[in-house]
C-alpha cells in the first residue's frame, strides 16, 4: 500500500491490561488519522512561538491596537456597527476615511512629524 502524505497509521487494539482499551479501534489495521496538508508548517509555528520570547513581545504589543480597531468597527453588544449613509459607495469611502484618520492618530502619538519636507517617527 503506497503512503499517503497526509496520513499516519497508528496500531490497533492496545494491552489487554490497559484502562484506556475501550477507546481504542476495533480494526486489526489500526487507525487511520488525516493530517492537514499544512500539518508540519503549523506544528513549527507553534513550536516558534513557544520558543521566540522576541516573537510574544512584539505580538502582546500589537494585539491590542487590532482588537479595538475591530472592537469598534463590531460596535457595541457585539452588533455591526449601524452606518451613517445610504449606499455603499458612500459608506465604504467613510470607513476609508474613518480607517485614515484612526491610523494617523495612532501614527501621531508615535511620534510621527515633517523634518525638512519628510514625514519621520522622531
Amino acid at each position: 500500500m503506497a503512503r499517503h502524505p497526509n496520513r499516519q497509521r497508528r496500531p490497533g487494539r492496545g494491552p489487554r491490561g490497559c484502562p484506556l482499551r475501550q477507546r481504542c479501534t476495533t480494526r486489526t489495521d489500526g487507525r487511520t488519522l488525516n493530517l492537514h496538508e499544512h500539518d508540519a508548517h503549523l506544528r513549527r509555528a507553534r513550536h516558534d512561538r513557544r520558543e521566540n520570547t522576541n516573537l510574544l513581545t512584539t505580538y502582546r504589543r500589537h494585539r491590542p491596537m487590532v482588537e479595538r480597531s475591530i472592537a469598534w468597527l463590531i460596535g457595541p453588544k457585539g452588533r455591526c456597527r449601524t452606518l451613517r449613509y445610504r449606499g455603499v459607495r458612500a459608506n465604504n469611502q467613510w470607513l476609508h476615511t474613518r480607517m485614515a484618520a484612526l491610523n494617523l492618530r495612532r501614527l501621531l502619538t508615535l511620534g510621527l512629524d515633517r523634518i525638512d519636507n519628510l514625514w519621520a517617527i522622531a
